[in-house]
């Protein structure tokens, strides 16, 4: 057997520059990058490797390690989980700072491959420079941190582990059903040792994503549950874009005449002049939406968790009389809510269904109360998004001025908050691709880097960053990294003075103002001070401005379209509306015993709301 002798790292990425995707025919780099910031734990070892494969295995430098990890994740998400990158830190607090994005690609189900340096398998050197020492176990490190935030961990402690660890970290990716982060954790001496790899390992090879097929039982009972159906629903969920399955749906609404309601990871699964396209589900969903999952005999979620927002903490399904089917490549999501389990390929198993429903349409009189609807919700979308010459503008107005910029070329891109309820419930999809919104874990600080991903990914689309203040305060570095990369972003900062979102949200639960919104937080006299975000993005190299009021923005969103660079554009909001028409409630605790009345209020409110939970 021929052999070649490599350190464990000039191996690890001469591997991952072999391996190859395969989607419709066509074949491109799995990895298409590796994030990297350097330090002590990986430097000298993977950082020489790295250094040697640019051509093939391109390294991106950015700002800060959960942030470059957001932009792989996104970059990920934006191909589809068909194409994906990697993020490498050092030990201590640049593999911790990861953790996050670990946890967030494990909650939205998207591949990265997380290599944290490790301390020293030897342990000679013990204790180094930001080692951990846990006195009863020398084996745990900080790295251990990324276990349960990760659908496959290893630690190289000897160099031909990689011979089967990476190979599994890559079915891990790859797996439809167990989709997520996979971390390796490398010390940063097996780093540097050499093995005799054989040569067949560097072998490139072209992956292809698997698509399980429907089992034949299942199947019938889907059928025949959809058969007897009068007031269908479809719930479209994340899993509709992954399969490559929008085309599909879009076209068994339309023969079947079912209405489909979309989830945050689902929208723009359908464009909204789809007939059958009735707007979000749940919590933040339209009034279109919500009415018919109360009215529907028969709900069919395709591709989605089935997480609290979309079932209104379950208590929009939960009733007597509805027979849920879900549709899923997961077993653990197939299972929610008592669903009939149809586990499968989203577009197959579209296909399937559609193939034994002969010539089944919901009830004629279902399809007009379904148009009613959304013909309905179109009316208030377009006047809560309209601008009414107000000083501070609420965050619906700042989504209609941007979604109306965006055209069908743009792509919208926002996280934590009240953004993203707002987002799901109005703005208007021209199609898949124009909106990703990471809400699976909420994560504040993702935006911007999300959109560099997204850009990185898609460059022919124009992106849209929407971002609150608190948020932008948060992470706001990689604004550096894309103009360094010339990745352009149009990043529009609605400055509120605070957390705008958690505010409503207390004081709706019967709170006091507090240690939300800066004038409501401990400060010097004179109050907190007000930031100058557009000053503050020029000093990173962007073009940037500040606008007051709806009319000044969209003239600023025309120029930044025109801009080369990327371009920041921050004017002041109201904390204080949100969009009241639509949504659903969400099973948000109240303390049960309070000196407030008004919390004492809000828990009765709570008490019988919980009535309608599924128990």
């Amino acid at each position: 057997m021929s052999t070649v002798r490599l350190t464990m790292a000039q191996a690890l990425v001469r591997y991952l520059a072999a391996q190859r995707i395969e989607h419709e025919g066509r074949e491109v780099p799995l990895f298409a990058g590796v994030f990297a910031i350097f330090g002590h734990g990986n430097v000298a070892g993977l950082g020489e490797a790295l250094y040697h494969v640019q051509d093939t295995l391109p390294t991106l430098r950015a700002h800060n390690e959960q942030t470059m990890a957001h932009a792989a994740i996104a970059f990920t998400k934006a191909h589809g989980r068909r194409q994906m990158m990697a993020a490498t830190s050092s030990i201590g607090p640049g593999a911790t700072n990861m953790v996050t994005a670990a946890a967030l690609a494990h909650a939205n189900r998207l591949p990265v491959l997380l290599l944290p340096g490790d301390t020293f398998a030897t342990r000679e050197p013990d204790p180094v420079l930001q080692q951990v020492e846990h006195f009863g176990d020398p084996t745990t490190t900080v790295n251990d941190c990324f276990r349960p935030v990760s659908r496959y961990f290893d630690r190289i402690t000897r160099p031909e582990q990689l011979l089967t660890s990476l190979p599994q970290a890559i079915a891990t990716l790859l797996d439809p059903e167990h989709c997520g982060p996979a971390t390796l954790a490398l010390p940063q001496d097996v780093q540097t040792f050499a093995y005799d790899y054989p040569e067949t390992f560097f072998v490139p090879r072209a992956h292809r994503i698997r698509r399980p097929q429907p089992d034949p039982r299942e199947l019938e009972a889907a059928i025949a549950a959809l058969a007897d159906a009068e007031r269908p629903l479809i719930i479209a969920g994340g899993g509709v874009h992954y399969a490559d399955a929008c085309a599909r749906l879009a076209d068994f609404a339309r023969a079947r005449g079912v209405p489909v309601a979309e989830t945050q990871a689902g929208k723009g699964a359908l464009p909204d002049g789809h007939p059958c396209a009735v707007g979000a589900i749940g919590v933040t969903g339209s009034e279109a939406a919500n009415r018919l999952a109360e009215q529907a005999d028969v709900v069919l979620a395709v591709g989605t968790r089935l997480q609290d927002f979309t079932t209104g903490s379950r208590a929009l399904f939960e009733r007597d009389g509805l027979t849920l089917v879900a549709l899923n490549v997961g077993r653990f999501d197939s299972q929610k809510h008592r669903a009939l389990p149809l586990i499968g390929d989203a577009r197959d198993g579209l296909t399937a269904l559609d193939a034994g429903l002969a010539e089944w349409r919901a009830s004629e009189a279902w399809r007009e109360r379904a148009g009613s609807l959304k013909r309905q919700w179109a009316e208030v979308v377009v006047r809560v998004t309209a601008a009414d010459g107000r000083e501070l503008p609420t965050d619906a107005q700042v989504i209609g001025a941007v979604n109306r910029q965006a055209g069908e070329d743009g792509t919208v891109v926002c996280a934590a908050g009240g953004l993203p309820g707002e987002l799901h419930k109005l703005w208007q999809c021209a199609g898949p691709g124009c909106y990703h919104v990471e809400y699976g874990y909420s994560c504040m600080g993702y935006e911007i880097a999300g959109g560099l991903g997204v850009k990185m990914a898609r460059p022919e689309r124009e992106v849209f960053v929407m971002v609150g203040d608190g948020s932008y305060l948060m992470h706001n570095s990689e604004l550096a990294t894309s103009v360094m990369l010339g990745h352009k972003l149009v990043v529009v900062v609605l400055d509120n003075r605070g957390f705008g979102c958690i505010n409503r949200l207390q004081q709706a639960t019967g709170g006091a103002g507090f240690n939300n919104l800066l004038a409501d937080c401990r400060s010097v006299p004179e109050g907190a001070p007000k930031t100058d975000f557009a000053a503050h993005a020029r000093a990173l190299g962007c073009l940037a401005e500040s606008v007051r009021g709806i009319a000044e923005l969209e003239q600023a969103l025309a120029r930044a379209r025109q801009a080369n660079g990327t371009y920041v554009i921050a004017l002041d909001t109201d904390p204080l509306p949100s969009t009241v028409e639509g949504g659903a409630w969400w099973d948000v605790a109240v303390p049960e015993v309070s000196e407030r009345e008004q919390v004492s209020q809000a828990y009765a409110g709570y008490c019988e709301a919980k009535q309608r939970q599924q128990r």
